[in-house]
């Protein structure tokens, strides 16, 4: 759904925080610009990360850590979900102050949700047929990839986890406390930890704490198997699923810390108060899922508990860090180009996709005898030629967030924001 911004609107994955013109410097009381920062910040890394010009030519940050462990990479879909989290909680105060009764939020939030799964699918299904069609200069546009007919169909996804996380936090968290909220939180991370390291794992005459270091023996690997069957698992593996269906349990609760969060960030105590105590907390949140690592290691692949109470409190403590220069120092000059992403996270996360299956994948160009994607092409022309490889591939990355920098930005001069 497209909707005109007239002077300020509202933009999460559907509904946020109000974005106000770049050039403003005196937020309303009733917004802090550091979140629709925050949520640019983890658009344009997500950009970075996901589209270098040679994936054998990665410096190591913008890499996912091989399984334990984490890189700042393994932090943007946790901040993601966090900052979700954020705006489930100000829509929601929103939408009761507009007078929405609880039937008419629930309605919104399945809705919303269901529609955020959906594009999801669309998004992981394309192209939905093989086909070639020639295009000048000897290039051609097919389809190189038949694992994506329907029989080979992926059903997990990023977008489809943001969805089911979504809609349960804002379930879980329209009518609880604080305190219920919490205990919420505790129930997912400790009841997931005992599933994942207490209960055998069939067929592999052990239980889950003694295969937390193979990627196809755990306990969510073999129920996405049982569940979804090999063909329908992500086309990397085909034995395991990073977003799959018990790992979504504990990504919940990255959500619901996010809501928690954006109680706090919305209350009406002094700002330097909300701050101080964001960071402080968000510090304890880190060294709880540090502690937790010793046990339960963090593991972004496993959405491991240590991994929702660690990436929770960075995020939280990353928050704070950007409410402090840009709220109270009123340090901006830097924060235009992500008040731009996140002003439209959807249809940049969207674009991103299509666009990258375009370019990675389906459009083919000769070079040397043999048809390669456009992609590498690209790379190997214009970028390989004078750079080392990795200052080459990060370049090519550089560039393709600048480029979607100005699709954004069109979007926001012309006053249009893509929401569900």
């Amino acid at each position: 759904m497209t909707a005109t911004i007239p002077r300020e609107t509202v933009a999460p994955l559907g509904d946020a925080t109000t974005v106000p013109p770049v050039a403003r410097h005196q937020p309303a009381r009733d917004r802090l610009a550091s979140l629709d920062v925050f949520r640019g910040l983890t658009i344009a890394g997500m950009l970075l990360v996901n589209n270098p010009g040679t994936w054998s030519a990665i410096y190591p940050p913008l890499e996912h850590a091989e399984w334990n462990g984490w890189t700042p990479t393994d932090l943007i879909f946790p901040f993601f979900l966090f900052i979700v989290g954020i705006t489930t909680h100000l829509s929601l105060t929103g939408r009761r102050r507009r007078g929405a009764t609880d039937r008419q939020i629930v309605t919104q939030s399945v809705n919303r949700g269901a529609m955020i799964v959906l594009v999801g699918l669309l998004l992981t299904g394309l192209p939905y047929h093989e086909f070639v069609i020639h295009l000048p200069f000897g290039a051609q546009f097919d389809s190189v990839t038949p694992h994506l007919g329907l029989g080979h169909w992926r059903l997990t996804g990023v977008l489809q986890r943001i969805g089911v996380a979504y809609l349960c936090g804002a379930l879980l968290t329209l009518r609880t406390s604080v305190k219920q909220q919490v205990m919420i939180v505790a129930a997912l991370l400790l009841g997931y930890w005992m599933a994942m390291t207490l209960i055998p794992v069939p067929g592999q005459n052990a239980i889950g704490a003694l295969l937390l270091n193979t990627k196809d023996g755990t306990l969510s690997a073999w129920l996405d198997r049982t569940v979804f069957g090999v063909n329908h698992l992500w086309v990397g593996s085909h034995t395991w699923d990073p977003e799959g269906i018990l790992s979504t349990i504990p990504a919940i609760g990255t959500c619901i810390l996010g809501v928690i969060a954006g109680k706090w960030i919305a209350s009406d105590r002094p700002l330097l108060e909300r701050i101080v105590a964001l960071f402080s907390i968000g510090a304890m949140l880190m060294v709880a899922g540090l502690v937790w690592n010793w046990v339960f290691p963090i593991n972004k692949n496993l959405w491991t508990s240590s991994f929702v109470l660690f990436t929770a409190g960075m995020g939280a403590v990353t928050l704070a860090t950007c409410m402090w220069l840009i709220d109270v120092r009123h340090v901006r000059w830097w924060t235009w180009p992500f008040v731009i992403f996140g002003l439209n996270p959807l249809a940049a996360y969207v674009a991103e996709g299509f666009f990258s299956r375009i370019i990675y994948t389906l459009v083919r160009v000769p070079s040397g005898g043999t048809m390669i994607p456009l992609e590498t092409a690209i790379y190997d022309h214009w970028f390989a030629t004078w750079l080392p490889p990795r200052n080459a591939s990060l370049l090519f990355a550089i560039c393709y967030v600048l480029l979607f920098l100005g699709l954004m930005w069109e979007l926001y001069r012309r006053r249009i924001v893509i929401k569900l």
